[in-house]
């Protein structure tokens, strides 16, 4: 309490001075350590004397000595500073998509309307509207024009289920479909395959054929815009402390659901689905059009009424849910007395969820491939982020 504050200030240097070396010890040379120490020594000695003058002389040659003990850092130029607010930038989203968001484009129309897929429009290059309307269009709703003419004659690749074409991930994002062919490398599409064969490619490839397979120089490929599917965050954290909700749009990848491999021989192990979570383990399913039923109970949740209801954007699929097409013959809810029985009882990541699509007649889902196990769910749709001019944008529902 009565000790100098000079005395204080220097033995709190003293203090700072050891800190610094223990910190700083990999950095430093041993030379710079031993002055340092010896420096510390001398304001030690000073204090212990009493001698003012003498302690404010080694304090100014200790601190001296520690700002001059390491090289001082050439500053960073605008590019190393912009590189590294990049870098740190991508290091904080990769983190964030793998643990918390992840951003995932809506790639069929399974879950119209409530999500769009992408949907080609064929349309002749000779009525697309003015560049600055393109680029508009192409920021608000996501639409984009294309046109492609085959630049040399080409073999086409075909098989006994048709052309060699198809799907893919670019950068685990971009949906794209590649025509493979016998003479050359594949050729990349903009957009998946049922798309372009939506704007153009099914009179291509029938034009290939009646060629014996010779795609001829000239050949319009495509020709239209092709409007993107909605871009929605899913929420990979929730389900980690919380049970799957009925009724919530959500989001699963594909591994080891053979019903859906077998549906569908162009799907890639391991892509990911998004439908609406129409059954929890202990449920029974049933369908008797437009009703799904529980346990003989007509499910009641907001967004499978909607479906079943058909009003307004709804009303395109006026039936509500459908049974699964007659021709899949091991399809699972074909007929009005089918049920699928999910798991509740089962060792942990195995219990079982039914996934239905909001647009019931062009959804390949639960009705033909069964359950969805719990280690296959990603998490819950939480926002459709862009278009923004779809209606969609905000949370989801």
């Amino acid at each position: 309490m009565f000790t100098p504050k000079w005395k204080k200030e220097a033995k709190l240097l003293v203090k700072g001075a050891l800190k610094f070396v223990h910190y700083k010890r990999d950095l430093l040379k041993p030379e710079r350590v031993d002055e340092i120490m010896s420096r510390r020594q001398d304001l030690l000695d000073a204090v212990k004397a009493g001698d003012r003058a003498k302690s404010d002389e080694a304090s100014k040659q200790l601190r001296a000595t520690c700002e001059n003990a390491l090289p001082h850092d050439k500053p960073l130029t605008w590019l190393e500073e912009n590189v590294e607010v990049m870098f740190v930038a991508i290091v904080i989203a990769l983190g964030l998509r793998a643990y918390y968001l992840q951003p995932f484009r809506i790639p069929t129309g399974s879950m119209m309307p409530t999500l769009n897929g992408i949907i080609g429009h064929k349309a002749p290059e000779a009525s697309w509207p003015g560049f600055c309307t393109r680029t508009q269009q192409w920021l608000l709703r996501g639409r984009s024009y294309v046109r492609i003419v085959n630049d040399r004659d080409r073999q086409v690749r075909f098989t006994e289920r048709g052309a060699a074409l198809a799907d893919y991930q670019m950068l685990h994002f971009f949906s794209r479909s590649q025509l493979e062919f016998l003479d050359s490398k594949p050729l990349t599409l903009p957009a998946p395959r049922a798309q372009m064969l939506e704007i153009g490619l099914t009179e291509a490839l029938q034009s290939a054929m009646a060629n014996g397979g010779i795609l001829k120089k000239g050949t319009v490929l495509c020709e239209g815009y092709i409007d993107s599917g909605d871009l929605v965050l899913v929420d990979k954290y929730s389900y980690h402390f919380r049970k799957p909700k009925r009724g919530e749009v959500f989001v699963f990848d594909t591994i080891d659901i053979r019903g859906i491999h077998q549906a569908s021989g162009d799907q890639a192990a391991g892509s990911h689905y998004i439908k609406r979570l129409c059954g929890v383990p202990g449920d029974a399913l049933s369908i008797h059009s437009p009703n799904v039923f529980n346990h003989g109970k007509i499910l009641q949740e907001p967004g499978i009424q909607r479906v079943i209801q058909a009003q307004g954007a709804y009303a395109m699929n006026p039936n509500g849910y459908g049974l699964a097409d007659a021709r899949y013959s091991n399809a699972y809810i074909r007929q009005p007395g089918d049920t699928l029985e999910l798991a509740d009882q089962a060792r942990p990541g195995m219990r079982e969820y039914a996934a239905l699509g909001d647009n019931t007649g062009s959804s390949l889902d639960s009705r033909y491939w069964g359950s969805v196990k719990e280690f296959n769910l990603v998490g819950p749709a939480l926002f459709a982020l862009w278009p923004i001019t779809t209606h969609h944008w905000g949370l989801i529902h």
